[in-house]
């Protein structure tokens, strides 16, 4: 019998549809992957507002991980919003305790409309518990910032911000440059294993249609790795897969602020 490439994410919901573990589905399923969802909050949200957050219990998170783990099975996890310090720390043990070697974690903290998505507290806990745990972290620009206590704004603040990125445990870092003001999407891979910094370079689209594109980049890394790939490899498909959903996704008008891309554009 066959088996399907399995993809687990951990984060929580968009109810408009357009980030969460709702692009994170969409995306495992355009990329041939079986996905799988452990919520962490719901959301009341759409293309121009988060109006509310509703967290799940921890312990209830822990065990729709559970549920995954102890009968399908994982070949790599991808880890999005969390919010709050109890539900890192049940995530982070419940990583620990099934032995997941390939996580993707994208380290949310604001939604695309500006509001906080990660309490403040919350910060040093997902930098102690679970960021060691990541196979590769993806933040961008803001986030990086946070993490790192300083500004992060410049190519060349960016160069610096991959080392010391990864001084917090994670010995892979995709640093997302989509908040540069430049003609190009510009990322950097850092690996710190051969201390490789590779700029990944793509056309900018010229798009409101962004909403999801960080939840949709880094569940694109975990569909890939699930499917075999390396990290330089499935980091370099998944910013291919992402230009072209937000390129297709630009056609379309969804809402009246931040749309989504277009996940499955190879298809229809």
């Amino acid at each position: 019998m066959k088996t399907y490439p399995r993809a687990l994410t951990i984060a929580g919901s968009d109810s408009g549809g357009g980030a969460g573990i709702q692009a994170d589905l969409k995306t495992f399923s355009a990329l041939k992957c079986f996905g799988m969802s452990a919520i962490t909050a719901l959301t009341a949200q759409n293309t121009m507002e988060v109006s509310g957050i509703f967290p799940v219990p921890p312990e209830f998170t822990g065990l729709q991980i559970d549920a995954v783990f102890t009968d399908i099975g994982a070949d790599a996890v991808k880890i999005g919003m969390l919010h709050s310090p109890e539900v890192i720390e049940i995530v982070a043990g419940r990583l620990k305790k099934y032995l997941c070697r390939s996580i993707v974690l994208d380290p949310v903290m604001v939604a695309k409309s500006g509001d906080k998505l990660l309490k403040d507290d919350a910060i040093n806990t997902l930098k102690q518990k679970l960021i060691p745990l990541a196979t590769i972290i993806t933040p961008n620009l803001p986030e990086a910032s946070v993490l790192l206590g300083r500004p992060v704004e410049t190519r060349e603040h960016m160069h610096e911000a991959c080392r010391d990125l990864a001084l917090l445990g994670c010995d892979n870092i995709l640093l997302k440059g989509g908040h540069l003001t430049e003609d190009r999407s510009v990322d950097f891979l850092y690996m710190a294993s051969n201390r490789d910094l590779i700029e990944l370079d793509e056309e900018r689209i010229a798009t409101d249609n962004s909403h999801g594109t960080g939840c949709t980049i880094s569940s694109a890394i975990a569909a890939y790795i699930a499917r075999g790939h390396d990290i330089k490899s499935a980091v370099e498909k998944a910013k291919a897969y992402i230009t072209g959903a937000l390129k297709a996704g630009s056609k379309y008008r969804t809402g009246h602020g931040h749309g989504p891309v277009h996940h499955f554009y190879k298809f229809w």
